[in-house]
């Protein structure tokens, strides 16, 4: 992972503090991270490893590729719309970069 674009970079701090948060929140344990959340972080990572666009990567709600599968997909959604509000508190510059990040619409592949 060291030849990483720095923007997918970006995107797995961002990812990783949101399923933090929400696993922190709602799951309740001692650990860091549960177990069911941290299969999805790996599977969010995965995607991420594997999208076509690296250093042109729109956000994904503005992504023309969809590469969920349905219950991921679902359960992502889910974790994004409670820890996006909480995120600024935690992380605001991370919260900010999604925002701008969030802006762009170019889809243009390596």
């Amino acid at each position: 992972m060291t030849d990483e674009h720095p923007r997918i970079k970006r995107e797995r701090k961002t990812v990783k503090a949101m399923v933090k948060i929400y696993c922190k929140n709602n799951h309740k344990l001692k650990l860091d991270i549960c177990n069911d959340c941290q299969t999805l972080l790996d599977y969010a990572n995965l995607r991420l490893l594997n999208c076509p666009y690296q250093q042109n990567k729109p956000s994904c709600k503005n992504c023309s590729t969809h590469c969920y599968k349905e219950p991921e997909k679902s359960k992502i959604r889910k974790i994004m719309k409670y820890s996006g509000p909480r995120i600024m508190f935690t992380h605001p510059i991370l919260a900010l970069r999604h925002i701008i990040d969030g802006m762009k619409k170019n889809t243009k592949k390596n």
